[in-house]
């Protein structure tokens, strides 16, 4: 059965300073149903030993259960615990903050009036030189309309917002791209397009996040035939290259090839639609599709997909992916010896890797390994780097390329903290845009990764 772990707290807890203690600390937890995370020692002396210890739980009377179960250990005492999760958000996540400090008198005149004048007549003069000489060239606009958050669903514009903030925290640290959250309050598909395409000035690219099917399929086109610059919906693109790159990976550990398997894709929404035509793309052979509405269906064999059901790719396919949303959808009897299972809904999967593994899989993985934030950064540092005006199929394949180059043998996917990951990818996302057209050469020299 699949937890659901809800909360994260940090419980702080000093024990007596003797072998074992530390191992009857996570068997404790274990035993209560928690999952540990990061473990920080605080303190050391002769006698005892102060730490913080981050648990994951269902919630706040899963975790009086756990600090029970610690309690009881001979030994130990819990000290405090602290939800740092709520005190991480306080004020929010980011800042906009001046990249010069405005310390004189004379840097003032420079920053503000007199001097910003001149830069204003250069660019009134010459348009493209926003790019150089404001914020524009390297930001892009994270929108959203609040109606498909991660797994909560439709809960409106505020309660969305920590998460594109924390998109645009990770933008900017993993590849220095700037990220302008933008909650869009629209009563139809075209309100939302004239509300992003008049604001779309300020920009240089549209990352779409969290918006629900069918209006996401609509947004996307219709933003990309008014906007000349690009136009990405990172649960359609985002997700379906990271995909890609972990199914290469997968498929080298099991030493099969990409366009030898059969592929079947479980939930044909924004997310799975968009990865069975990106691994239709790059394996030049049909996805088995299955889901209960046949709108869906219809859009997936209209892209060159099969129909299918949840029965068939169990007992078909060799590379299984779901992004359902629905909890333990796969059961474990339907997995076959060998299958690679991607299990993608957040938080809970349709099926536990570890489970699908015990019941045959080669390999299994869920949302928090084979996630979003391995491309955004870097397919946006790259498009953004060659002023792009569009992210095509050939730019997100480079990218799930460079992904799987960098993932090490064994592993499905790499570190999404290692920062020279999403620079390689940039290189390779910035390759691929001038070689289909759609970027400009000069600025691949400046992408061009550190080895």
């Amino acid at each position: 059965m699949t937890m659901n772990y809800g909360l994260i707290r940090t419980v702080q807890v000093s024990n007596e300073n003797v072998p074992g203690v530390l191992g009857s600390l996570a068997t404790a937890i274990g035993g209560a149903g928690a999952n540990i995370g990061n473990i920080q020692t605080m303190h050391i002396s002769q006698n005892h030993v102060l730490r913080d210890i981050d648990v994951y739980v269902e919630n706040e009377d899963h975790l009086i259960d756990v600090l029970k179960a610690i309690s009881g250990i001979q030994g130990v005492k819990v000290i405090e615990t602290r939800d740092e999760v709520m005190d991480l958000h306080q004020g929010g996540k980011i800042q906009i903050v001046s990249r010069h400090p405005v310390d004189s008198v004379a840097m003032l005149r420079k920053i503000y009036t007199p001097g910003v004048a001149e830069v204003c007549r250069a660019i009134l003069q010459e348009p493209i030189l926003a790019r150089r000489f404001t914020s524009i060239g390297n930001t892009v606009a994270i929108v959203t309309d609040g109606t498909a958050v991660l797994g909560l669903g439709n809960i409106g514009l505020h309660p969305s917002m920590p998460v594109m903030e924390g998109k645009a925290a990770l933008l900017q640290q993993f590849a220095g791209v700037n990220g302008a959250p933008l909650l869009v309050e629209a009563a139809t598909v075209d309100q939302f397009v004239e509300t992003v395409v008049r604001v779309a000035p300020t920009y240089s690219g549209i990352h779409l996040e969290d918006i629900a099917s069918p209006w996401c399929f609509e947004i996307v086109e219709k933003l990309r035939r008014k906007l000349n610059i690009p136009v990405m919906q990172d649960d359609q693109d985002g997700t379906a290259a990271v995909v890609l790159g972990a199914v290469m990976s997968a498929l080298r550990a099991t030493g099969k090839n990409l366009n030898e398997v059969t592929i079947g894709q479980i939930g044909l929404g924004a997310a799975g639609l968009s990865i069975s035509k990106l691994l239709m793309d790059a394996s030049e052979k049909p996805v088995l599709g299955a889901d209960l509405d046949e709108g869906c269906l219809v859009r997936h064999q209209a892209l060159g997909g099969r129909q299918s059901t949840l029965d068939e790719v169990m007992a078909t396919a060799d590379v299984v992916i779901a992004t359902t949303g629905v909890p333990g959808l796969i059961p474990e009897e339907s997995v076959r010896n060998g299958q690679i299972i991607f299990a993608l809904s957040n938080p809970d999967p349709e099926i536990n890797p570890a489970a699908a593994i015990q019941a045959g899989a080669a390999l299994a993985a869920d949302g928090t390994s084979v996630n979003n934030v391995l491309g955004y950064p870097g397919i946006w540092r790259g498009a953004l780097g060659v002023h792009a005006t569009s992210i095509n199929r050939e730019m997100l394949i480079a990218a799930s390329r460079a992904l799987w180059q960098s993932t090490l043998p064994g592993e499905l996917s790499p570190n999404p903290l290692d920062i020279g990951l999403h620079y390689r990818v940039a290189y390779e996302v910035g390759k691929a845009a001038v070689a289909t057209g759609v970027g400009d050469e000069d600025g691949l020299e400046q992408l061009e990764p550190v080895v």
